[in-house]
């Protein structure tokens, strides 16, 4: 790997000593890890049926490292069942470190691909709110889809400038867009992207990314920053310059493992993560508070009503917010008030559309039910060939269930999606767009 002449001065001023340890690090294969879905599975649990040779990522406890040479999780059912996310061990961090709590309202303002965005609503109660914002609207159709997997339905997705979010928050992520220098290991690609725009020119964006989240930031709220890269100026210079303009912001400690480094120029709260120091990427995170008493304001909902005999099937006890028609689309939001002018994908939870009048449940219904909350359940072992069948959009022999109608397809009792029984004919309504490849 042939690093730019100007990285490898900097590198080497910055880890010294350390130089030449994380230059072998970058021949050495990168670590991939998966996170558990806790909203739906324990740890426990999952460790007890999974197919995979794990090790635990010692930050965060619902990560562990697999085998990227010998196992494929992807192509795994309980992966489409949403049962864990993919996600780099060093982006494991900064989810952890913004520590959820009841009642909270969350942003994470730079969400695409939705790493962060379902590590943080795997710790949400129903009682919390995430709004989940990037301003590219293609970058946020993945988003969208991840959150979706995962199960949320308390969520606000969204395509815009932070500012525009017309909300203040108990809680704010903001993983700002950056040199990538942290990821040449992973991602080669990205040195050619650093030779135009280095840390320099980010610094004014992250500088202006958080001026705008502390704004949008609730008296005694706390806000995490991360970036993946080691450029002090996109780093630390960023922290300091947060501290200087906004008085009543204030940088707490985080945990350390092994192997993390304190941050420079005195804020040694501040945590780095180096290639040839942990089993991951390079990453930096901070973790801020704003001074003054915490007032956290809930989030307004009503009672769930809507006349439509496919919800004689689901649990009621499911049903939560308020029911809401736009055009063919009926959702299930959890704020009456939602705001004008911004540029939304998603309020709350798509249930399903109309299409000539008749309601089709959605994708994302089936992925936030459970087994027990559907009335008609086809369950398949994982080593049964109709689980494939069925994520690739194939028509399954059903002549055994003795079922008529609508029914949630699982997989060893986790949704995977819906189908459609009419005698002896099964008609496929996994998404389009979701199938298995």
């Amino acid at each position: 790997m042939k690093l730019p002449g100007s990285f490898e001065r900097q590198m080497k001023q910055l880890l010294q000593d350390g130089y030449e340890d994380y230059l072998a690090s970058l021949s050495r294969p990168s670590y991939y890890g998966l996170r558990v879905n806790t909203a739906k599975i324990s740890v426990e649990d999952f460790l007890k049926i999974s197919p995979f040779e794990l090790q635990p990522v010692p930050w965060c406890p619902s990560g562990f490292y697999y085998d990227a040479a010998g196992e494929k999780p992807a192509k795994h059912p309980y992966y489409h069942a949403g049962l864990y996310y993919l996600q780099e061990p060093s982006a494991m961090l900064p989810g952890e470190v913004l520590k959820i709590e009841e009642g909270d309202v969350i942003l994470d303002g730079c969400a695409a691909p939705g790493g962060k965005s379902t590590q943080i609503f795997s710790h949400m109660a129903d009682s919390c709110l995430l709004v989940s914002n990037d301003i590219s609207a293609s970058r946020a159709q993945g988003l969208l889809r991840n959150l979706e997997m995962a199960g949320c339905t308390n969520m606000l997705v969204t395509a815009d400038q932070v500012e525009r979010i017309p909300f203040r928050f108990d809680k704010i992520l903001i993983d700002a867009p950056c040199s990538g220098q942290g990821m040449f290991r992973r991602q080669p690609q990205l040195i050619s992207s650093y030779l135009k725009r280095d840390g320099s020119y980010y610094s004014a964006i992250q500088k202006d990314l958080l001026d705008k989240a502390v704004g949008l930031l609730k008296s005694g709220g706390k806000l995490v920053y991360s970036t993946c890269t080691f450029d002090v100026r996109e780093n630390e210079e960023v922290i300091q310059y947060c501290l200087d303009e906004h008085p009543d912001m204030k940088l707490l400690p985080i945990r350390s493992c092994e192997g993390f480094a304190d941050g420079l120029n005195g804020l040694t709260f501040c945590r780095r993560l180096y290639p040839h120091k942990i089993k991951g990427e390079g990453h930096f995170v901070a973790l801020l508070a704003k001074e003054g008493m915490v007032n956290k304001t809930p989030v307004s909902s009503e009672v769930f009503q809507y006349d439509e005999p496919f919800f004689s099937h689901i649990d009621q006890q499911f049903f939560r917010g308020r029911a809401l028609r736009i055009e063919d689309r009926l959702l299930m939001v959890p704020s009456a008030d939602l705001p004008a002018g911004l540029r939304i994908l998603r309020s709350g939870l798509l249930l399903g559309r109309y299409r000539s009048g008749i309601f089709e449940p959605s994708q994302a219904l089936a992925m936030a039910l459970r087994k027990e909350q559907f009335d008609q359940v086809i369950d398949l072992r994982v080593s049964d060939e109709r689980v494939l069948r069925y994520l690739k959009g194939e028509t399954i022999d059903c002549r055994n269930f003795n079922l008529e109608g609508w029914v949630l397809v699982c997989v060893e009792g986790w949704p995977l999606g819906f189908g459609k029984i009419s005698g002896d004919i099964f008609k496929n309504r996994y998404d389009r767009n979701w199938r298995y490849v």
